[in-house]
C-alpha cells in the first residue's frame, strides 16, 4: 500500500494511492480515520483501516487532487545514520564504524516532493545524500533485533542535505548545525508499507540535473535496519512517525574530484527501487 500526504485547502490530508495513480481521500471513505500520517500510525489498527478505505475508495473514489507534501510532515524525531555504506566510508577516508554512527535533524528540516531546498547565505558547500528512510509504526524501547522489523510502518525516499563547511569545517565540527538548516531533509513521495518492500536489496541513486552521481544498493549497508532500530531503542523510545535516515551510498559531492556542491537552479532526484522518485529544486536564501 502506498500512502501520501497532500496539501489541501483544509490542511494536510492523508490519501491512498490507487493502482492508476489517483489519490483516494481516505478520510472521506472512513470518517473515523485521522487526517495526518502520525495519527494514523499511532491509532490502533490505523494502517489496517487505511488499507480497507483504500480498497473501497479505489473502485469509485472519492478522489482528490493536491500537491504532495512530506508523508510524515511533523515527525517527533529524525534520526540519521552516518557512514553506513562501506564504500561511502572509504571514499571519505573514514574508518569503517564498529557500531552505528548516529546524529539527528530537527523536524523543521522535513519538506516534501518539489519543495525547494534553500541554500543558507552562510554556507557555500552544501551536499546531497540519497537515503532510504524508515518510518516507525509503533512505540518501542529496548527492541530486540529479531523483532525490529515489526516496528516498521514503511519506507520513503530521503535526501540528507548537508552543509559540509559547517558539519566539518567549523571548530569541533558542527554536525547538528551542518545537518539541520531549514529544508535539509526532503522526504517522499509516498510511504510504502513494509509488506511491499524488502529493504535489504534495493537499488538507490541520485541524479543531479539529470546526471547520475550516486548509484548503489541497500545490500551494501554496514548495519541493517534491524540492527539500527535495536541500537537506537536501547536509549531512546521510538514512536509512531519517527524517521530514520539509514545512510548514503558513495558519490557524494564532497568526495568527488573536482568537488560538486549544490547551487541555485539545480534539481535533485532521489530514486529508490520500489519506493519512488523524490525530486527537489534548489534555490538560494
Amino acid at each position: 500500500m502506498k500512502l501520501a500526504t497532500l496539501k489541501t485547502d483544509w490542511g494536510p490530508r492523508v490519501v491512498g494511492v490507487a493502482l492508476d495513480g489517483r489519490f483516494v481521500d481516505l478520510c472521506e471513505v472512513d470518517v473515523k480515520l485521522p487526517t495526518t500520517m502520525r495519527e494514523i500510525l499511532a491509532a490502533p489498527e490505523g494502517l489496517i483501516a487505511a488499507a480497507h478505505a483504500l480498497a473501497v475508495g479505489s473502485v469509485k473514489g472519492p478522489f482528490i487532487t493536491g500537491q504532495l507534501a512530506a508523508p510524515v510532515g511533523n515527525p517527533g524525531k529524525v534520526f540519521c545514520i552516518g557512514l553506513n555504506y562501506r564504500d561511502h566510508a572509504i571514499e571519505t577516508n573514514s574508518p569503517i564504524p564498529t557500531e552505528p554512527v548516529v546524529f539527528s535533524k530537527f523536524s523543521q528540516t522535513v519538506i516534501g516532493p518539489e519543495d525547494a531546498v534553500i541554500l543558507p547565505k552562510v554556507s557555500h558547500e552544501v551536499d546531497y545524500e540519497a537515503e532510504l528512510v524508515v518510518v516507525i509504526g509503533k512505540q518501542g524501547k529496548n527492541i530486540p533485533k529479531e523483532e525490529a522489523y515489526s516496528y516498521v510502518a514503511g519506507y520513503t525516499c530521503g535526501n540528507d542535505v548537508s552543509a559540509r563547511d559547517w558539519q566539518k569545517g567549523r571548530p569541533g565540527g558542527q554536525w547538528l548545525l551542518g545537518k539541520s538548516p531549514d529544508t535539509f531533509a526532503p522526504t517522499g513521495p509516498y510511504l510504502v508499507t513494509a509488506d511491499e518492500v524488502d529493504p535489504r536489496s534495493l537499488k538507490i541513486g541520485l541524479r543531479l540535473n539529470g546526471e547520475t552521481l550516486q548509484n548503489s544498493s541497500t545490500k551494501e549497508l554496514i548495519f541493517g535496519i534491524d540492527e539500527v532500530i535495536a541500537h537506537l531503542s536501547q536509549l531512546i523510545t521510538l514512536q509512531p512517525g519517527d524517521l530514520i535516515f539509514t545512510g548514503t551510498p558513495p558519490g557524494v559531492g564532497s568526495a568527488r574530484n573536482p568537488q560538486v556542491y549544490l547551487k541555485a537552479g539545480d534539481r535533485m532526484e532521489v530514486e529508490i527501487e520500489g519506493v519512488g522518485v523524490l525530486a527537489n529544486p534548489v534555490i538560494a536564501e
